[in-house]
């Protein structure tokens, strides 16, 4: 069994702030998302947000959790385009339309850490049009994430959210990607367990009140594979297909779950 850390109420309130703060700045993002805007452009505005509002970076300088040390991330904000699934390294790459680009946001506030992401369409801003099997993609994305949102409470375990997030988005014809997974979080950036989107059901350790941790489904239109990218910092699917990805911090309460980086 792991050592997964219980948090007090007091503890929760700071992270629900904290959380607020994060889900505006992802807000605010958002609507930079459009056809010319550099990656390193949105990194520097995510920058820019996070000390505005009393907070700082959590990605800038990471290392990694459990790994032998490595490069640190150059960026606050994780910029994916397309294929790229995770902790994509913002660049001069220009978004185009047509492309999807995720948003991942950690910062850390009153020593408690917080963390979201997004998949936004970059649609034409003439037309708005936009391939609607990649919206479904990321429609899809987003409704597994409530429905492991709606799994996370007490009694429950992480088999359960993990299985439902799995049958869900086979169901829909795409893949989770197996080999990332949603993680505790509080004092850490990473902490236990490790929140899979596949698994069995009433398998896994039970879900209690005070846990805090991220749900975050990670979808692909194709196999669900992946490989590091070429800069070492992200991963990719192996195929280059297209996928999705949404995050959100969560606290366990004594009926259910609550979102804390919502507004």
């Amino acid at each position: 069994m792991t050592s997964i850390k219980i948090k007090t109420k007091e503890e929760i309130e700071i992270m629900k702030e904290g959380g607020r703060i994060l889900a505006k700045i992802i807000e605010e993002l958002k609507k930079k998302v459009e056809p010319g805007i550099s990656t390193r452009e949105l990194d520097r505005v995510a920058e820019d947000l996070v000390f505005k509002s009393q907070a700082q970076p959590a990605f800038k300088g990471y290392r990694g959790a459990d790994e032998e040390p490595a490069e640190p991330f150059p960026a606050t904000l994780c910029v994916s385009v397309n294929q790229v699934v995770v902790h994509g390294a913002p660049s001069d790459y220009q978004l185009k339309a047509g492309d999807i680009v995720t948003l991942d946001l950690g910062i850390k506030y009153q020593g408690f850490f917080a963390d979201m992401a997004v998949t936004v369409p970059v649609r034409d801003p003439v037309s708005g049009n936009f391939d609607p099997e990649i919206l479904r993609l990321i429609r899809i994305t987003k409704k597994t994430l409530k429905l492991a949102i709606k799994k996370a409470r007490p009694g429950n375990t992480f088999g359960d959210i993990g299985n439902t997030a799995q049958r869900y988005v086979e169901s829909q014809g795409f893949n989770v990607i197996r080999d990332l997974c949603g993680h505790g979080i509080g004092r850490e950036l990473h902490e236990e367990p490790q929140v899979l989107n596949y698994g069995q059901r009433h398998k896994g350790e039970k879900i209690k009140e005070g846990m805090t941790f991220c749900l975050e489904p990670m979808v692909a239109m194709g196999d669900g594979g992946i490989k590091e990218t070429s800069d070492d910092f992200g991963w990719q699917t192996q195929d280059k297909s297209l996928s999705a990805h949404f995050e959100h911090t969560v606290a366990i309460t004594k009926t259910g779950c609550e979102v804390l980086t919502k507004i």
